[in-house]
């Protein structure tokens, strides 16, 4: 089990990055950004996905870390 975790890790990342690299290649549509109602920026929906894909690796990342300090 100790070996199957960090492999599924990297899996999934490396997943998650072929995804995105397909995804920007094939749809280069722009989405707005809003908060709030007031359009904030226009970028791409890979460079989106990528982004919020980094967010939740760190959020995750930060969770584990703060569980595991107990």
């Amino acid at each position: 089990m100790k070996t199957l975790l960090p492999f599924l890790a990297v899996l999934t990342c490396a997943l998650w990055v072929g995804a995105i690299a397909i995804l920007a290649i094939q749809n280069y549509t722009s989405v707005s950004l809003t908060l709030f109602s007031f359009p904030l920026i226009q970028i791409p929906v890979g460079i989106l996905l990528g982004f919020c894909v980094m967010a939740g690796m760190l959020g995750a990342v930060i969770v584990q870390g703060g569980l595991l300090r107990r």
